[in-house]
């Protein structure tokens, strides 16, 4: 008799030993991102801005002086939008770590990879992070066209890596695409969106498909008004005015490009060319000579249009 009630207490132990081990796992308090570009910017912001700690790594100290400089001049421009506060700044800014020491990820509870969209590098960073990573911390990549599937293979941890594609502005965006990779766990999906929810996002979840659903749908609408503009048919000014009132669009497909940055939207349909193979996804010729000619858009003050330091269009 003692010896069942002593079985009893140790499957009880275990089981509550258990449901303490996932409440933990879904207890997200401390985020570290990797890559401190527009989008990661973006993405510490919003998350900060939700009342978690945020370690934001980078390659060096110049990048870090240059993330956290412009960090702060695009929430200065919305504090004189009337947009935020300055004590929701301070806020936000306090609550932002910058660092170029990746040995503090492993006080981390959740890992999201906010680099270039490029195989190699997200590769290698997720095999040095998966070595000094806790074991159960779920990676997060921000690809828009990549497959997770395969950048999961270089880890240990294949069912505990998943997309989530934000969309910039990522702090104005209510939307972000959760993408599974092939062997991602529904236990992992489920701690994500429930993250997502606690930052404030709707969360649309998708499977593993070049450019899911957001990038593939919009990228062939872009194009298309490139080879508008080039085959002359319409100015930039007027083809965006067409879609803005005819379809009640917020911005037309141009200014929408420079503000995604065109060497990122060439980047996309470099990628979808290549693993889609229709003509749709193939870059429009006047796309690669803005980039060239590193006219990339609102970040550079010139595009399809040309901005002033606040990102406003003058023209």
């Amino acid at each position: 008799m003692k010896d069942k009630m002593a079985e009893e207490k140790l499957k009880l132990e275990d089981l509550l030993g258990g449901v303490q081990r996932i409440e933990e796992l879904e207890r997200i308090e401390y985020v570290a991102i990797v890559g401190a570009g527009v989008m990661g910017q973006g993405i510490a912001q919003t998350i900060a801005a939700a009342g978690i700690d945020v370690l934001v790594v980078e390659r060096s100290d110049e990048q870090i002086e240059r993330a956290t400089e412009s960090l702060k001049t695009t929430m200065e421009r919305e504090i004189s939008r009337w947009a935020m506060t300055q004590s929701e700044m301070k806020s936000v800014l306090t609550r932002i770590k910058w660092t170029v020491d990746k040995n503090e990820i492993p006080e981390c509870d959740l890992l999201i990879e906010a680099v270039d969209e490029n195989y190699d590098l997200k590769r290698k960073i997720f095999r040095e992070l998966d070595e000094i990573a806790k074991p159960e911390t779920i990676f997060i990549s921000n690809t828009s066209t990549l497959s997770l599937t395969k950048i999961a293979e270089v880890t240990k941890r294949r069912d505990r890596i998943i997309g989530m594609h934000f969309l910039n502005p990522v702090p104005k965006v209510p939307l972000v695409e959760l993408v599974r990779a092939l062997e991602t766990s529904d236990k992992t999906v489920e701690i994500i969106k429930k993250f997502a929810a606690k930052i404030g996002k709707t969360a649309v979840e998708v499977y593993e498909y070049p450019g899911f659903v957001t990038t593939r749908a919009i990228v062939p609408l872009l194009n298309e008004a490139m080879h508008i503009l080039l085959e002359g048919v319409a100015s930039a000014k007027d083809i965006d005015t067409a879609m803005r009132l005819g379809y009640n669009f917020n911005t037309g497909p141009l200014e929408m490009a420079d503000a995604m940055g065109l060497d990122e939207v060439l980047a996309w349909m470099e990628t979808l060319w290549a693993t889609l193979g229709e003509a749709r996804y193939r870059p429009c010729p006047i796309l690669r000579k803005l980039v060239r000619e590193r006219k990339l858009g609102k970040k550079t003050g010139e595009g399809f249009f040309k901005y002033d330091a606040d990102g406003k269009r003058i023209n």
